[in-house]
């Protein structure tokens, strides 16, 4: 599978871990940044997570700030970004499955890297299911973005 990963300053540390992690099991990773400590704003990293899932350049992606929260809010903004705000594994794979969540987001100052490979390990293993409620529900969500972007 091909992941873009990203993080501001706040997630750098757990972003390097997980991108090991992911070169580890053999997944192709395209690192978006950031490069360091330095402060950086988050939105900017969502955007980059998110632009090579929409091109298809990347499968799906891992997103890291401070808390999650921040960048989560940041990659929903993007038309076609599902991206979940992930503390527990159960969410990580559910996630995929039902909502074809396509960017895991992690609380850099939130877990440990133990507790982000599960998460990152339930997220890269799950498939959506293409259960017929789940295509329906996908469908009201891509309705909703488009009366909001003037896309329908």
């Amino acid at each position: 599978m091909r992941f873009a990963i990203g993080s501001d300053h706040a997630g750098f540390a757990l972003k390097q871990y997980v991108k090991a992690f992911l070169v580890e099991r053999g997944e192709h990773v395209h690192d978006v940044g950031t490069a360091d400590t330095t402060p950086v704003d988050y939105p900017d990293y969502a955007e980059a997570v998110a632009a090579p899932i929409l091109t298809g350049d990347v499968d799906r992606g891992v997103l890291i700030c401070g808390s999650g929260v921040g960048a989560s809010v940041a990659a929903n903004k993007i038309p076609g970004i599902r991206a979940g705000l992930c503390h527990d594994t159960y969410s990580a794979h559910q996630g995929v499955e039902h909502d074809s969540m396509n960017i895991l987001v992690l609380g850099g100052r939130v877990i440990g890297e133990e507790m982000a490979r599960e998460l990152v390990r339930a997220f890269a293993l799950a498939q959506f299911s293409k259960e017929e409620r789940h295509l329906r529900r996908l469908a009201k969500i891509a309705a909703m973005e488009g009366r909001y972007t003037g896309r329908n």
